[in-house]
């Protein structure tokens, strides 16, 4: 082992020295020239702020058709700079950055059936404060039958009667569930008594039956009245819940899905007058009807003009069909609800159309909710628009302030 440390310990001096005599060959940074003996060639500092290069940075600096530099930015002192992509909305595994709904067409009847209760219950709140039985009853009688829809619709979804009775366990005032849960309790049973008391006329007016039949039509009064005064809130609060959800169409729409779900509601009470009601009753459908169609038109406006980006998904493709529709069935209802106020089938088909409408409207609003939370760029580009709004202070693009930053 001892016999051969010097030589290795020759091999290494022999190695040192023609690294050496390499350095005094290599031309220094600054003059071009070889180092003197001894000399030292110049090192990049350490910081990466030196005023020299090495001859390996040179070279690779001076080879034809080498990028250097960072990517997109080009490479210092000159050179072709390149452009990054343009960036393309996808996600991990190509799935959507929002879990789209998982609600299917069923939620989009029970919308239309729980507006057209709402409706109904006003008619018929009108019929009876103005002496017209027949919009009384056909209002009475199409609520109940609308709520109860609603239900089995409602049922459908949750996939078990006892979910919702689980849901009375608690009120939560900051829950759109669980109050349109209490709202469904309280208008349900009022307007189930309210039908039940259009048969009172044709009991027999002796025994039990008669005092039953005489007991009815004040109880069914009172019941009317109380479904009427709950027909707001039936109405309007699906709209508040799916703005509270995160869906992006739906989320920035907040202002205006409640409005659209009023004038909806209202037009469809109106189609159900129209249609059940001879024309010489049928005034305060009239009246709720272009009510109705001018909340409705001008909601439904709005959402297609006002979020920017976040307006496409209702312009586009099956809702954009049906809003187009309920549009052109809204106008065309209420003319014949105003032109042809005195011939009864003009009045039906009018009311026809306006239903038609309404479930047009809920329907397009409902898809055009899900179609925004399938494609990522109606999730990433408002968010974006949004930092940069905090950033600069400037308004966003859907007219709303930005809120403050903290």
């Amino acid at each position: 082992m001892n016999a051969h440390r010097p030589e290795v310990g020759d091999r290494f001096r022999r190695f040192r020295d023609r690294l050496a005599a390499d350095g005094r060959d290599r031309p220094t940074a600054s003059t071009g020239l070889p180092a003197a003996h001894g000399e030292s060639p110049e090192l990049p500092a350490a910081n990466g702020t030196g005023t020299s290069s090495t001859v390996g940075q040179q070279r690779r600096s001076a080879e034809p058709g080498r990028r250097g530099g960072r990517r997109g930015g080009g490479r210092r002192g000159g050179g072709e700079e390149l452009r990054v992509p343009e960036a393309e909305f996808t996600s991990y595994y190509g799935r959507p950055i929002l879990k789209a709904p998982v609600w299917k067409w069923d939620i989009a009847a029970y919308l239309f059936t729980g507006g057209l209760a709402a409706g109904s219950s006003l008619l018929a709140a009108g019929g009876q404060l103005t002496g017209r039985p027949a919009l009384r009853r056909a209002g009475r009688v199409t609520a109940l039958a609308a709520v109860s829809a609603s239900a089995v619709f409602l049922i459908r979804d949750l996939g078990r009667p006892a979910r919702f009775h689980h849901m009375l366990r608690v009120a939560k005032p900051t829950s759109p569930m669980s109050m349109g849960t209490w709202i469904l309790t309280a208008y349900g049973p009022a307007a189930g008594v309210a039908a039940i008391a259009e048969v009172a006329g044709r009991l027999p007016r002796h025994g039990p039956l008669g005092l039953a039949g005489r007991a009815l039509p004040p109880l069914g009064h009172a019941a009317g009245l109380l479904a009427a005064a709950t027909a707001p809130a039936l109405a309007t609060y699906t709209g508040v819940l799916l703005a509270d959800t995160a869906v992006p169409s739906w989320h920035e729409a907040y202002p205006e899905l409640p409005v659209i779900f009023a004038g909806s509601a209202l037009a469809s009470g109106a189609g159900v007058g129209l249609l059940a009601a001879p024309a010489a009753q049928a005034g305060p459908a009239r009246r709720m009807a272009v009510a109705g169609a001018a909340l409705e038109l001008y909601g439904a406006h709005r959402v297609e003009t006002r979020l920017g980006l976040l307006s496409e998904p209702y312009r586009q493709g099956r809702p954009g069909r049906l809003l187009r529709a309920s549009r052109m069935l809204t106008v065309g209802g209420v003319a014949g609800a105003l032109l042809g106020r005195r011939s009864r089938a003009v009045s039906a088909l009018s009311g026809a159309a306006l239903l038609a409408a309404s479930a047009a409207t809920r329907f397009g609003i409902f898809y055009g909710g899900v179609a925004s939370a399938r494609d990522p760029r109606y999730t990433v580009v408002p968010q974006r628009a949004r930092a940069d709004a905090r950033r600069t202070g400037m308004d966003l693009p859907s007219d709303r302030a930005a809120p403050p930053a903290v």
